[in-house]
């Protein structure tokens, strides 16, 4: 049913069943499908038949979940993978490989940025990292003739800079290559970066999108609106003939549509293997239907204790950019009109050891490593999810050591503020 709203894509987007069918998605826990003949089976190892052989690559409950997130999102295709980092891998790595660059905001998630700085760079992938605020010039100096792609997030974790989407997708555009946006923080719900300029889509739906804290996971959508075949020496991978699948050349066979997504399946999840196991994605499923009123509600509290820590003579800064002082509120009224999400970053006066003392003294909200569910949770970055950078590489990030980020779940914003208050009159 095309034209529907993104509430009802939640509820009822990527599985309709048809007469007699159960009325949720069902789990299709099984590792391989039977087939009558080897010829049958033949022609989905050739690409040339829809179906299932081996739950390695492709699941059906998976790909209903998928189809309801590329709905929500407004592309042509997408898969599940297991986490958020291994989406954001094989995003990336179904362009780049040995040899090649890519540009990336320098403000992103801790676990990224060491994804691309180390690992990928032990892969002989480099990259340069600019500030999601530099200038035009700065953006377009960055770029190489190697470089295969632009990475940023659009709310980054848990420097809660805003991405300016546009511009860095008219920056990958004129040199021809395709800008990825991480939108985990602010869900379909909230942005939709296609309808901005980028190509490619990934999520953690470990966070919101699951929502509860119960499956992780991870997704790939992808615009469908790049031309591979227009910038054919660039993306050998995509446009010329794979022989690891029988000479296919992705963007021919499946156009602008599938080339991507077809390969990032029959390639690298082929090879790789991090699948999400189809009882995550039925998990997943029952988050996204309420994904649309819970969005609202983590707004809001969002909102509510980024303005009480605002005006506590504690704090020294808070970053939140629903807040009329913030650096990020006017690109945030045009990118995130409806709200950005409920996780809130600020400093204490006292430093690492003021925050310390202040996440020790929390009743209410949880120490974790996670972020973005039900449950309000917080934790220090630079001594956990951070752990791995440098002081200089941490003020880069926009993570200062005596961050707090705190994850507004969907309790009610005064017994938020309440737990907050007291936990502050021990910081000294």
């Amino acid at each position: 049913m095309p034209g529907l709203r993104k509430e009802t894509i939640c509820v009822q987007g990527g599985y309709t069943p048809g007469n007699g069918e159960p009325r949720q998605i069902p789990v299709i826990q099984s590792t391989t499908f039977r087939y009558e003949s080897g010829e049958e089976m033949g022609k989905l190892f050739d690409l040339e038949a829809p179906g299932y052989f081996y739950t390695r690559l492709q699941n059906p409950t998976n790909d209903h979940v998928a189809a309801k997130i590329c709905a929500l999102e407004g592309g042509s295709a997408a898969m599940l993978t297991s986490s958020g980092q291994a989406a954001n891998f094989f995003a990336m790595f179904n362009l780049a490989s040995c040899g090649d660059h890519i540009v990336a905001s320098s403000s992103i998630y801790g676990g990224t940025f060491n994804l691309i700085s180390v690992t990928m760079a032990k892969m002989g992938i480099s990259v340069t990292f600019v500030s999601p605020d530099c200038t035009d010039e700065e953006l377009d100096a960055a770029f190489r003739d190697n470089t295969k792609l632009v990475f940023g997030e659009t709310i980054a974790n848990p420097a809660l800079t805003v991405l300016d989407i546009e511009q860095f997708a008219r920056a990958a555009h004129a040199h021809g290559v395709p800008l990825i946006v991480d939108n985990t923080f602010a869900t379909p719900i909230n942005c939709r970066p296609f309808e901005w300029g980028a190509d490619i889509v990934t999520h953690s739906t470990t966070k919101y999108m699951d929502g509860h804290g119960v499956g992780v996971g991870g997704a790939i959508v992808d615009s469908g609106n790049f031309d591979w075949m227009a910038h054919a020496d660039r993306f050998p991978g995509l446009c010329t003939p794979d022989e690891s699948y029988h000479g296919i050349t992705y963007a021919e066979k499946f156009g602008r549509e599938g080339a991507f997504i077809t390969k990032c399946t029959a390639q690298l999840m082929r090879d790789l293997g991090s699948i999400q196991s189809p009882q995550n994605a039925f998990y997943l499923n029952l988050g996204l239907e309420s994904l649309h009123v819970r969005m609202a509600r983590h707004c809001e509290n969002g909102q509510a204790v980024a303005e009480y820590l605002a005006s506590h003579p504690k704090v020294s800064r808070v970053v939140y950019c629903g807040l009329p002082g913030d650096p990020y509120h006017e690109r945030a009224k045009k990118y995130l009109p409806n709200g950005s999400c409920g996780v809130v970053s600020f400093e204490l006066k006292g430093g690492r050891e003021a925050a310390s003392v202040f996440m020790n003294s929390l009743r209410l909200a949880a120490i974790e490593t996670h972020v973005a569910d039900a449950r309000t949770c917080c934790l220090n970055p630079a001594t956990t999810t951070h752990r791995q950078m440098t002081d200089e590489q941490l003020l880069q990030a926009g993570v200062p050591a005596g961050l707090v980020r705190i994850s507004c779940g969907l309790e009610n914003a005064r017994d938020l503020i309440d737990d907050i208050a007291q936990a502050l009159e021990k910081v000294c």
